[in-house]
C-alpha cells in the first residue's frame, strides 16, 4: 500500500496488512494475478496474449497500441511513407537497455531479421514481418522499410515486434530469456526473477524513457485457477487479478473492499475444425466408434451443422453470464472492416439435422471436442455446453479439457479434429485474425502461423493479400470484408462470441482498461 490509503482502508485490509505485501505507507510493490499461463519470456516465441502482455512491460516496440488500439509512437518518433513501397522511421534519441547500451537503428534491423528464425516457435510473429524485405540504416536513428508493394499496414505490424538488442541478443535461446539472463529490453521493467509457470519478479527500470511506473516491484503471479485467484484477492495476497471469474462478478460489484475494471474486448472464442485430412481425422468416429473413411468436417453442410446448432446468446446468458457477444464473425461489428449487418440468429438444430442428412450423415457421428480448462473465460463450460447442442442433432460429442500447456501443444500439431481457442486482436481489424487463423499455412510467408485445423480458400486468400497492398481505407475495408465474408460463409473456423474484458483490484487502486486485454503493471496506479 501507499500514503493514498486512509486508516479505514487499513483496517479493512488486516489480512492484507498481515500477509507481509506491505510493509509501510511508502511501499510501492505491486501484486497481481492473471489467469493464464506465461509460456515465454521469449518476445518472439509465441504470440499469446499473457506472452506479450509480459513483453511489453520489458521490452518496446517501434510503434504501441493504447488502450483503444489505436497505434502510438513508442520507440519511433515518427514514421511516414517516403515511396510507395519505402517506409521511413524515426527513433528516439538516447534510449538504453536495460544494461546501458544504446537502441539504435541497427538493432531494428537485428531484431526484424530474427523475428521468423525463431526455433520450434509454436505461433510465429514472421506475420508481423512477412512485408519487409529488406531494412536499411539510414543513420543510427533512422531506418527505411522496404516492401515489395504499397503496405499501409506496416506501422500497425510493428507494434506487436518488441527490439532487441543487437549485441547481447546475437545467438539467444528462447531458455536464455525465461531464465531471465536475456530478458533484457528497453522497457519500463526488469525481470528479477521468473518460475516458469508461477511467478515473475520485477524491479521498476528507472532510465526509463515513457511515463514512469508508479511501482518500485511487481509480483506478477500466474493463478489459473478461478476461485483462487479471487480469493487471493478478496484475502489480500494479491491486489489486482485479471480474468475474473464471471460467477464472481456480482459479488465482486457488491463488495465494498473492492472495484471492477472493464471494457469491451477484441478477443475472438471460436471452435477451429480439422480441414488437413481428407481422409480419416482422428477423433471423428462413425456411432459404432470406428474410424469414418473420410472426414466428416471437410463437408461444408457439417460445417454448417455444427454452427447452426449452437446456441450462442444461451452461452453468453447462462455459461458467460452476460460477460460476452455472441458473434459469428471475427470482430465486433463496429469495428474497422467488421461485417456490420452480419446477425448472429437463432440455433436451428432441426435445419442443422437437414444438412447433415444432405452430407450423408443421417444419423450423425460421434467426435470429441477438445480446449483448454484453465485459458480462456469458462472455457472448460464452454466445450461442455456446445458438446451438449451437438449431440442434440446426432453427433454424439465428447468434451476433454486439458491445462493450456498441453491443449496447445496438440493443437500445433495438428493432433485433433474439432477444438475451442481464442484470438485477441489488439490492432482492432480484421488483417491479424484473416492472416493469423484463416490463411493458408505458408510458414515462409508468416500465414497462417495459429491456423491450427490448416483451413485454406484460395478465394480468400486473393482477396486478404489484394487489401494489404491497398493505401486506400475505403477500399481496404470492402476487400477485407469480401475476404471476411468468404471464410465465414465458408465456416472456415466457428466463431463463439467475443469476450468482455474485465479486471478487479482493491480499493484505492485505478486501472485503465484495454481493449486488447493486456493485463500490464504499468496500467495500475494508486487512485488519484
Amino acid at each position: 500500500m501507499n500514503n493514498f490509503v486512509s486508516a479505514a482502508m487499513m483496517a479493512a485490509f488486516s489480512a492484507f496488512v498481515a500477509s507481509g505485501t506491505v510493509t509501510g505507507a511508502g511501499a510501492q510493490t505491486l501484486n497481481l494475478a492473471v489467469g493464464a499461463t506465461v509460456t515465454s519470456l521469449d518476445p518472439h516465441y509465441h504470440a499469446l496474449s499473457p506472452n506479450y502482455a509480459v513483453a511489453d512491460m520489458l521490452f518496446d516496440s517501434l510503434t504501441a497500441f493504447d488502450a483503444q488500439a489505436r497505434v502510438q509512437p513508442r520507440l519511433a518518433e515518427s514514421w511516414a511513407p517516403v515511396a510507395e513501397n519505402i517506409w521511413e522511421f524515426k527513433l528516439r534519441p538516447n534510449i538504453k537497455f536495460h544494461n546501458g547500451n544504446a537502441f539504435t537503428a541497427e538493432d531494428v534491423a537485428f531484431t526484424i531479421a530474427r523475428v521468423p528464425t525463431v526455433p520450434n516457435s509454436p505461433s510465429s510473429y514472421g506475420i508481423y514481418t512477412r512485408a519487409i524485405q529488406r531494412v536499411e540504416v539510414v543513420d543510427p536513428l533512422t531506418v527505411r522499410f522496404h516492401t515489395s508493394a504499397p503496405y499501409p499496414l506496416l506501422p500497425v505490424d510493428l507494434a506487436q515486434i518488441q527490439m532487441l538488442d543487437s549485441e547481447i541478443h546475437a545467438n539467444p535461446l528462447t531458455e536464455d530469456f525465461n531464465s531471465g539472463k536475456l530478458a533484457i529490453g528497453t522497457g519500463p521493467f526488469r525481470v528479477l526473477s521468473h518460475r516458469h509457470g508461477e511467478r515473475i519478479e520485477y524491479a521498476r527500470n528507472d532510465a526509463y524513457f515513457g511515463p514512469r511506473p508508479h511501482w518500485e516491484r511487481v509480483n506478477y503471479r500466474m493463478i489459473t485457477n478461478d476461485a483462487a485467484r479471487t480469493s487471493a484477492l478478496l484475502s489480500g495476497d494479491v491486489d489486482f487479478i485479471d480474468q475474473v471469474p464471471t460467477s464472481d462478478i456480482a459479488k465482486l460489484r457488491g463488495d465494498s473492499r473492492v472495484q471492477l475494471s472493464e471494457a469491451n474486448g477484441l478477443r475472438l472464442i471460436f471452435l477451429a475444425l480439422d480441414h488437413s485430412r481428407e481422409t480419416a481425422s482422428p477423433f471423428t468416429l462413425d456411432n459404432d466408434g470406428k474410424p469414418l473413411p473420410r472426414n466428416p468436417l471437410k463437408d461444408v453442410r457439417v460445417r454448417q451443422a455444427l454452427s447452426m446448432s449452437i446456441d450462442r446468446q444461451a452461452i453468453t446468458d447462462r455459461v458467460m453470464e452476460g460477460a460476452s457477444l455472441p458473434s459469428t464473425q471475427l470482430l465486433p461489428p463496429t469495428a474497422y472492416g467488421a461485417l456490420p449487418d452480419r446477425q448472429v440468429g437463432r440455433a436451428d438444430p432441426d435445419g442443422a439435422k437437414r444438412l447433415l442428412a444432405e452430407a450423408g450423415y443421417p444419423n450423425g457421428f460421434r467426435i470429441t471436442l477438445h480446449g483448454p480448462n484453465d485459458r480462456y473465460m469458462n472455457d472448460a463450460r464452454i466445450i461442455q455446453a456446445i458438446g451438449q447442442m451437438w449431440t442434440r442433432i446426432g453427433i454424439r460429442t465428447s468434451v476433454e479439457g486439458q491445462p493450456w500447456a498441453t491443449f496447445v501443444a496438440r493443437a500445433g500439431r495438428q493432433e485433433l479434429s474439432a477444438m475451442l481457442v481464442g484470438w485477441g486482436t489488439s490492432s482492432g481489424e480484421p488483417t491479424s485474425p484473416l492472416r493469423s487463423l484463416l490463411a493458408t499455412y505458408n510458414a515462409q510467408r508468416g500465414f497462417g502461423g495459429s491456423n491450427r485445423g490448416r483451413y485454406s480458400n484460395p478465394a480468400m486468400d486473393a482477396k486478404m493479400e489484394e487489401a494489404l497492398r491497398t493505401l486506400d481505407d475505403a477500399k481496404r475495408e470492402a476487400l477485407l470484408r469480401e475476404a471476411t465474408t468468404l471464410a465465414m460463409d465458408d465456416v472456415g473456423i466457428i466463431p463463439i462470441h467475443i469476450q468482455k474484458n474485465i479486471w478487479a483490484m482493491r480499493r484505492g487502486l485505478q486501472h485503465e482498461a484495454r481493449a486488447d486485454e493486456l493485463t500490464r503493471a504499468q496500467d495500475v496506479r494508486p487512485a488519484q
